[in-house]
């Protein structure tokens, strides 16, 4: 009877143990507010699927309301100025701005984007590099409880060493889901981010809400692997990756099917039979000695 009590306490110990295991995906889907037609089926995905509403968006406030209401997590996507030249939104941020004027455009952001939990950048490779420019977002910023996610348009990004003496905490995108429209291209990259959060324990990716991208994540994410868990991202404000600082991942090349008969290695030596018995005692003697096993051992 004794051991049966503990029965719950061995399946909770097994299930803490493979979700600490399991590889954390996190997906945001940037530029909501323009195209609430498409903005609709990325609502009706997981929750933990989260957006990044443009503050002055026509449907800003109605998509964030939503959002908020449908479960998903909402970010502020604030415009900030990008290297080059284009069209840019209303109230992008530059360096040049004075710390008065970037309180302002956050403030007017915070209130155009209810139920915001964190921010990240619409652009800003050039603001994002300016040092003196961040530290007045991150300043601006810690009057809130926001996180910031780093987009990571630019890769001398200066979001951290900015927030230095704030509480913000900064996450880093690790991949763009659709740099390019091309349908096999951005499954490349939905799988590229599996595979960096299995490598390291977790990924942000994002996308947009174009009509490939939502195809593709309608199609790929109920095809998750067992050892992926989907969150959202301030989940991992507190994460630290397997292999510790992030190595950049080449993007996958397509590579052309072609069919190779699978070869036999013939062995130098007859292989040596082994008895049955033995391949389960040393079968049982790695189960014995792992840390999990010996930890449930206690509890008994």
């Amino acid at each position: 009877m004794l051991q049966l009590r503990k029965l719950p306490v061995l399946l909770s110990a097994l299930l803490f143990s493979y979700a600490a295991q399991a590889g954390k995906l996190a997906i945001v889907i940037d530029d909501v507010g323009y195209r609430p037609a498409e903005e609709n089926k990325v609502l009706q995905m997981p929750q933990a699927i989260s957006v990044a509403v443009l503050p002055n968006a026509p449907h800003a406030r109605e998509m964030a309301t939503k959002a908020h209401q449908s479960g998903h997590e909402v970010l502020i996507h604030l415009p900030m100025a990008p290297l080059s030249k284009q069209p840019l939104e209303k109230d992008t941020l530059t360096p040049e701005m004075s710390s008065e004027e970037v309180s302002r455009i956050m403030r007017n952001a915070v209130n155009n984007v209810p139920y915001a939990v964190g921010l990240n950048n619409h652009m800003g490779s050039r603001m994002t590099s300016s040092l003196p420019g961040m530290q007045k977002v991150m300043q601006a910023l810690n009057h809130y409880n926001l996180y910031f996610l780093d987009s990571m348009t630019i890769a001398n990004s200066q979001a951290i060493p900015a927030a230095q003496g704030t509480q913000v905490k900064v996450l880093k995108r690790r991949v763009f889901l659709d740099d390019s429209q091309d349908i096999n291209a951005i499954r490349q990259q939905f799988s590229r981010a599996v595979k960096l959060a299995q490598r390291d324990g977790y990924a942000i990716a994002i996308g947009h809400p174009h009509p490939t991208t939502v195809r593709v994540l309608q199609q790929m994410l109920p095809t998750l692997p067992a050892d992926i868990t989907l969150v959202r991202p301030s989940q991992l404000l507190n994460e630290s990756l397997r292999s510790g600082s992030p190595t950049p991942v080449a993007p996958a090349k397509p590579v052309p099917p072609r069919f190779q008969p699978a070869g036999l290695c013939k062995p130098k030596q007859p292989l040596t039979p082994v008895p049955a018995t033995r391949a389960l005692t040393v079968i049982g003697e790695s189960v014995n000695n792992s840390p999990l096993f010996k930890t449930l051992k206690n509890l008994f």
